[in-house]
């Protein structure tokens, strides 16, 4: 599979990294910016790693689609406005920006699979206090802590796959982003039925994904536990996972000096918005159509299962390519015939507008894609993760809050749907912008 994946680095040759001076790494770890002369992990490490990527990914969307199938209920529940209900649907951008930026760090202090570990155990105990914090407020509390679970896997992913994989940043990526999309679109479609077996109780209905969240703190233990015996083996990116970067690589380089950081953290954004748009208000754009609860969270559904197999498909379609452009084009023009579709005919087409919208919704893991390709060093992969996800994710704020804004004030889902589409231009421009064959280290280093 090798062979499939070197367009990742043809253009960017991989730099062996120089392990720590006095540090001892744990058997079976994989050495940062490995070459081929770079000790290898062992088949069983390499298999619980992969188990815990996938459980990892599984649940960095459910505490969020799983909220957009109910939204009405919870609204309803804790006396919302609509404004307030579009503040909500900020919530997950504004954290993933906060929290996100500061991942980088805590994996070099303490390993990124203890930062892992922990995000998976905060998500389990957000999901499972939101519902019952009796306010607005405390649900949104536990929804931030939650989402800060959700952020820090959003950026370390990537750098874990860079690692460990760098022969296979396609592939691994395809198959992390597949399994992102099966836990979102699971989440959409089962929430409202499994809902309705559990009493009509919404807040059962949230709580029951805590279930799934805390089968993905197993995974990391045994590297958390192996770091512990072996603290003198962290580094920089990740201490166990990622040991063997050296001091001077652990800084990563000035993404704010890169061109193409600036285009990938501008398309991230926008695509960001688009996606938390659809998964926090499509179901209801659907619902204010005449579409029935359970068929428009299905609908929901459909969109994010698109995800599924073209997540592995694009990421690596996109590593055999030299420059990303035609693909970021052809998403786009997906999503604004979805856009379209729902302004006209949200009810009569609604499939057809889910299909669209959903392949639109695969920049994402393109966009992952293009963050493990646009750096050549585990740790400028870090970097360029945590400033991409982080701008991005704080430009992608307002966008939710502005259509439940819109959506309040307009009486119709009109003004909202051409924020969406005029969105959309700007998300292919960055797009091809970013898809460039540009490494970030060079453009830092050359200004």
């Amino acid at each position: 599979m090798a062979s499939d994946e070197t367009a990742t680095t043809a253009s960017a040759p991989t730099r062996t990294s120089t392990p720590v001076r006095g540090s001892a790494p744990v058997p079976g770890t994989a050495v940062a910016g490995a070459g081929s002369g770079a000790a290898r992990p062992s088949a069983w490490t390499t298999r619980v790693l992969v188990v815990g990527i996938v459980l990892t990914a599984l649940n960095l969307r459910p505490a969020i689609t799983s909220l957009g199938s109910l939204l009405e209920e919870v609204r309803d529940g804790l006396g919302m406005s609509g404004s307030l209900a579009g503040l909500l649907t900020s919530v997950p951008p504004l954290c993933f920006a906060v929290f996100g930026v500061t991942a980088p760090r805590l994996a070099r202090r303490f390993g990124a699979a203890a930062v892992v570990c922990a995000g998976m155990a905060a998500i389990t105990a957000g999901l499972l206090i939101r519902p019952y914090a009796g306010s607005t407020a405390g649900f949104l509390a536990a929804s931030a802590l939650a989402l800060m679970g959700i952020a820090v896997g959003n950026v370390l992913m990537p750098v874990i796959v860079k690692r460990w994989f760098p022969d296979r940043v396609g592939s691994m990526t395809g198959l992390y982003s597949m399994a992102l999309a099966l836990g979102t679109s699971t989440a959409a479609a089962a929430t409202v039925p499994m809902t309705d077996a559990l009493g009509s109780d919404w807040r059962s209905g949230l709580a029951m994904w805590a279930a799934l969240s805390a089968t993905a703190v197993l995974p990391w233990i045994p590297f958390v536990r192996a770091r512990g015996a072996r603290s003198a083996g962290s580094a920089a990116g990740g201490g166990t996972l990622v040991a063997g970067a050296d001091r001077g690589e652990s800084e990563g380089p000035g993404m704010i000096r890169s061109r193409t950081a600036w285009a990938l953290a501008v398309f991230f954004g926008l695509q960001a918005t688009a996606a938390y748009i659809t998964m926090g208000w499509m179901a209801q754009i659907f619902r204010d159509a005449g579409v029935s609860a359970g068929t428009a969270g299905m609908l929901l559904a459909v969109t994010m299962v698109m995800g599924v197999p073209l997540a592995f498909v694009i990421p690596r379609l996109a590593t055999r390519l030299p420059h990303q452009g035609p693909i970021v084009v052809a998403l786009g023009v997906c999503g604004l015939a979805g856009y379209a579709g729902l302004y006209w005919a949200p009810a009569a087409g609604a499939w057809a507008w889910a299909l669209l919208l959903g392949v639109s919704n695969c920049a994402f893991p393109l966009a992952l894609t293009m963050v493990g390709m646009r750096a050549r060093t585990g740790a400028g992969v870090a970097k360029l993760s945590a400033f991409a996800q982080s701008t991005g994710y704080l430009l992608s704020i307002p966008g939710p809050l502005l259509v439940g804004v819109l959506y309040q004030h307009s009486g119709g889902w009109g003004l909202p749907i051409a924020l969406m589409a005029g969105l959309m231009v700007p998300q292919v421009a960055a797009g091809v912008l970013a898809g460039r064959d540009r490494i970030v280290e060079d453009e830092a280093a050359a200004r």
